[in-house]
């Protein structure tokens, strides 16, 4: 009894997870079971079998039919097909010639095949939302006055610490506040390589904790986690119909009139102008709303697409609709933001020059010892580079930021520390010429001089620069290959630094010292001379240049919360040379719906053709017109497999 139970609960889930291949299925062996009875002149049972074909496998192509009709007093698909069946059904009885109900099944069977194998490739291009919101627990550790209690995800509040032990999913975003581990992120970000995570570091929602135990604090409600908006783009993207997709499904209900109207005057007007009989005509005319819907244009989009999306999210790659996929493989331009963007966005010390002997880790003490009071990330650069090379700091008191200058402070009761622009410390020495032609030089090279002094003499000056991306060089590089040299850097820097790392890149059009307003007003004047333009960015000021630009591309784990809600595609890891694959996946997206819509169009071109001439039955119409359109969505999957760069 309870394995019947087991094969019956079985069977329910088959029937609930696969609804058309099980409606084929027995469609297929109904339509078998009736053939055979017909081979034995048991006519009455063969007919009550194939009736029980026709409902079976045609009954979802009917209701959808019959809904769109009545509904939106439109034509589809569906219905032709239907019409057609039922057609050869009649007509095999008026006839006698029960071979045409034959046909009419076997019309409903390929059909309902074809469904199935649509339905499994969409299903398909479904696997990255499901394994996404396979990723995060339902429940997580809370620590909870010393003591560990599972509580739901969605029950979670900010300020929650949570245990996370070795092996374990992280169950939301969160901030380390104990431990360090090592965690792959490749759910997210599209990283193989695992990640070193410490004190202070953000973790994400359905990353794979190390061999590390890690204590965690809630920062932000579940639901706002980076997976979460994941899935949730991704859920919009597959539901957002492209402009090409509207096309094609706006010409289909146009195109399903047109065929009815003309399936309507070839079976009544043949029999007066070419002295057809009835029986003929009637039979040509279905064939001929079988092969002349437009089934494998409908597939030629959407599987390809859909594909494409998931292909990406693999790799990192967000891409927030189908239309976006069609647009950047159509780009001509690419603007991209400099800072956090090609390059790091943290500026670090490059060199320290300094004057009458004074030793360079001296120097650079001095310095990071009042700067370590300072928020300024070029204050962070310097205390940082003493750190790196273990320098002892002295304490410093009566520390004071003057904005835009620079800070001081005493490191003993007589030496008062300053460490800033020249401006700031010229007020009380004068720059030597030679350190200041030096420093005249480095600002050429796009770096930043701070100046160390004391009350009594200047020590030397320090060169901070922001870094190029290891990525970045190669990325422009390989974009100039893919035929894509209108390049250009948008930034809100100072020309000299933003024209020094364009040279390093190889860019030549240069916009520097822009508001986030004057970004948009450049992107408006790109989109009118090239039409496609694609910009990058990270930060908050770049979010009005993303939304207007065509599309707009963010870079993920830097990326500032608007930039990423703003931008239509986000590289989930800040690897830059994601966006090659972007591109060559869009143009792959395009070459790929062309094929498939040629392919179609011709399909339908030649078996219309084929009807009129040499003249083909109705299964042989029935499969030319369905296995073209299983063709077209099975070549949509292509797109399924990684992109070669």
């Amino acid at each position: 009894m309870t394995s019947y139970l087991l094969r019956k609960t079985d069977f329910r889930k088959l029937i609930s997870e696969h609804p058309d291949a099980v409606a084929a299925i027995i469609c297929a062996v109904l339509l078998i079971l009736g053939w055979l009875c017909l081979l034995f002149s048991w006519i009455g049972l063969a007919l009550l079998i194939l009736s029980a074909a026709y409902v079976i496998g045609g009954y979802e192509s009917a209701k959808e039919g019959l809904t769109t009709l009545f509904k939106e007093k439109e034509f589809d698909v569906d219905l032709l097909m239907i019409v057609a069946a039922l057609g050869a059904a009649f007509l095999g009885l008026w006839r006698g010639e029960y071979h045409l109900i034959v046909d009419g099944a076997v019309l409903i069977l390929i059909f309902a095949i074809s469904g199935a194998l649509e339905g499994y490739a969409m299903q398909r291009t479904n696997n990255a939302i499901s394994s996404l919101m396979g990723l995060t627990p339902d429940t997580a550790r809370v620590i909870l006055h010393g003591e560990e209690k599972q509580v739901a995800i969605d029950k979670l509040a900010i300020d929650d610490k949570l245990l996370v032990k070795p092996g374990e999913l992280i169950p939301t975003d969160a901030l380390i506040i104990e431990g360090a581990s090592n965690l792959n992120e490749a759910s997210i970000t599209g990283e193989s390589l695992p990640v070193e995570k410490t004190v202070g570091d953000e973790v994400f929602a359905g990353t794979i904790n190390g061999t590390g135990a890690l204590i965690i604090r809630v920062h932000q409600p579940p639901e706002s986690s980076l997976i979460q908006r994941v899935i949730r783009l991704v859920q919009q993207a597959q539901t957002e119909a492209p402009p090409s997709q509207i096309f094609v499904e706006n010409l289909e209900r146009n195109y399903a009139k047109i065929i009815v109207i003309c399936g309507i005057l070839l079976a009544t007007l043949p029999p007066f102008i070419f002295n057809w009989d009835w029986e003929t005509t009637i039979y040509k005319a279905l064939i001929f709303l079988v092969v002349a819907s437009p089934c494998a244009l409908m597939a030629a989009i959407m599987p390809a697409l859909l594909s494409g999306i998931a292909n990406a999210a693999r790799g990192g790659i967000l891409f927030k609709g189908g239309a976006v996929l069609e647009l950047v493989g159509k780009v001509k331009a690419i603007a991209f933001d400099k800072t956090g963007t090609l390059t790091t966005g943290e500026p670090q010390v490059m060199e320290v020059i300094t004057i009458d002997g004074e030793n360079v880790n001296q120097v650079l003490s001095v310095a990071a010892a009042v700067e370590v009071y300072s928020e300024h990330p070029i204050g962070k650069a310097i205390v940082k580079a003493a750190q790196n090379k273990n320098l002892t700091l002295t304490s410093a008191n009566n520390v004071v930021s003057h904005t835009g200058f620079g800070i001081s402070g005493n490191l003993d009761t007589e030496t008062q520390i300053k460490v800033g622009n020249a401006n700031f410390i010229q007020s009380d020495s004068q720059l030597p010429p030679d350190l200041v032609a030096i420093s005249k030089n480095l600002e050429t090279q796009g770096k930043t001089i701070v100046w160390v002094a004391n009350n009594q003499k200047i020590f030397g000056i320090i060169a901070i620069a922001d870094t190029i991306r290891p990525e970045a060089i190669k990325t422009i590089q390989h974009l100039k290959k893919l035929g894509i040299q209108n390049m250009m850097i948008l930034s809100g820097d100072r020309q000299l630094t933003t024209n020094y790392i364009a040279q390093q890149l190889g860019i030549s059009e240069v916009y520097a010292e822009l508001l986030p307003e004057d970004k948009v007003t450049v992107i408006r004047r790109l989109k009118r001379q090239y039409q496609t333009v694609i910009m990058v960015g990270d930060g908050i000021n770049d979010a009005p240049a993303l939304a207007t630009a065509s599309v707009g591309i963010a870079m993920g784990t830097t990326g500032s919360d608007i930039a990423l809600e703003t931008a239509d595609i986000v590289l989930m890891a800040d690897h830059l040379e994601k966006l090659i694959v972007a591109i060559t996946l869009g143009r792959r997206a395009i070459m790929v719906i062309k094929q498939n819509i040629v392919f179609a169009l011709c399909s339908i071109g030649l078996l219309l053709i084929a009807n009129f001439t040499t003249g083909i039955n109705l299964p042989l119409g029935v499969i030319g017109h369905e296995g073209s359109t299983v063709l077209v969505t099975l070549s949509g999957l292509r797109l399924l497999r990684n992109s070669k760069v």
